[in-house]
């Protein structure tokens, strides 16, 4: 049979075979299959700017988490890979907020999609979904979106998951995609908690471990209590290079908290990992940014300062985002990421000083006309930006 224009395209990359493979188990899993003729959907069709979703159920795991399983109004849930993220919009106390959470479900099936919500210190959204929330409760969120995800031509078919808290869903996805479809790759997941009860999903992974040679599950305990025979201590290079020796032949994906972020990654390219091998997901910034290094000395993040936006003044106080601060006084913003990345989120600064947090992806132009990621800006100063 002659070969088609992708097939012969793909045939000259390096991982084309693998791709080819992909799909093909693909159109044999998933439950909405893959289009194998001319007739498509028009794009805005296949992926919506805007979601319509609803709560089909809520588990709790019994570890300050819960499990929200959304389906759709319309009945249709845009594709996605593993590792990508919905951001969630919520309504609390007339404040319009958003927060992007990754799915943890698996790509290959689309009857729903699952998050899972972690109980945070002062906790604005977390708390009202793991509080409030109820089966039958509609949201409105973005489409899948992010690069935190396995690409075949770049990365390598061998992974080393680092990840902390409940930095685990997005490489959940990514491990019951691996598993449940059968897909020729090996993974170890180094999975950092401050305790064994804090770990999500870990009944589920040891059983993974158990069932699949190419999965490989250490569980890390930072604090361990007296009886624990585990793992212990933090994602450090010592502990990298014995429970994954061969770290140098794989792709390494870091997902946790800003400290745990900026130490995994140290650690790795102490061991001589190149920066192409290390690919990292964090939302939002750090909740200590006055910790950040290059933080104003003198500044303890509870200053108030004044920001004027289109003529309004508004209380921004220095350790929120300018983001934040828009939102608690009803500006709506456009925004998805929250982590400096997407860029929809960007203002023009007319005026005063602001902190910018490191992880913002400033476009060249961006830097030359003064415009700035809010959800990475912080006011040390009266400011007037320009949305």
């Amino acid at each position: 049979m002659a070969k088609t224009i992708r097939e012969t395209l793909l045939g000259t990359l390096e991982h084309g075979q693998e791709i080819m493979e992909n799909i093909r188990v693909m159109r044999s899993v998933s439950g909405d299959k893959l289009p194998t003729d001319s007739v498509t959907r028009p794009a805005e069709a296949l992926h919506p700017r805007q979601l319509r979703l609803v709560v089909q159920s809520v588990s709790d795991t019994g570890r300050q988490a819960k499990v929200l399983r959304f389906v759709s109004e319309d009945g249709y849930l845009p594709p996605f890979e593993a590792g990508q993220y919905i951001n969630l919009f919520t309504q609390i106390g007339g404040v319009r907020t958003s927060r992007p959470y990754s799915l943890s479900s698996s790509p290959r099936q689309r009857a729903y999609y699952e998050i899972t919500v972690a109980r945070t210190r002062d906790g604005f959204v977390s708390d009202y979904l793991l509080d409030q929330v109820r089966p039958g409760d509609r949201f409105t969120a973005n489409g899948p979106a992010g690069v935190f995800r396995y690409q075949p031509v770049f990365h390598s078919k061998k992974s080393l998951l680092l990840a902390g808290g409940s930095g685990i869903t997005p490489m959940l996805s990514m491990i019951r995609e691996i598993l449940d479809a059968g897909l020729d790759r090996d993974v170890i997941l180094l999975y950092g908690c401050r305790s064994p009860e804090a770990a999500l999903y870990h009944e589920e992974l040891t059983g993974y471990a158990a069932a699949f040679s190419n999965f490989r599950y250490h569980l890390v305990v930072s604090d361990p209590a007296e009886g624990w025979e585990g793992e212990r201590g933090l994602l450090d290079e010592a502990l990298i290079r014995r429970l994954a020796p061969d770290f140098g032949e794989r792709t390494s994906y870091i997902c946790g908290p800003q400290v745990m972020n900026d130490f995994c990654k140290s650690a790795l390219e102490a061991m001589g990992v190149p920066e192409k091998r290390i690919r990292r997901e964090m939302f939002g910034a750090r909740r200590d940014i006055q910790n950040e290094p290059g933080w104003p000395d003198g500044l303890t993040g509870d200053e108030e300062f004044t920001l004027t936006v289109e003529g309004r003044k508004i209380p921004a106080r220095s350790g929120e985002s300018i983001l934040t601060a828009l939102e608690r006084a009803g500006v709506r913003v456009n925004v998805c990421c929250r982590s400096g990345e997407c860029s929809l989120c960007r203002v023009k600064l007319v005026s005063g000083q602001v902190f910018l947090a490191r992880g913002m992806l400033r476009r060249f132009a961006d830097e030359q006309y003064g415009y700035i990621h809010s959800c990475k800006a912080y006011p040390i100063g009266d400011v007037e930006i320009m949305l």
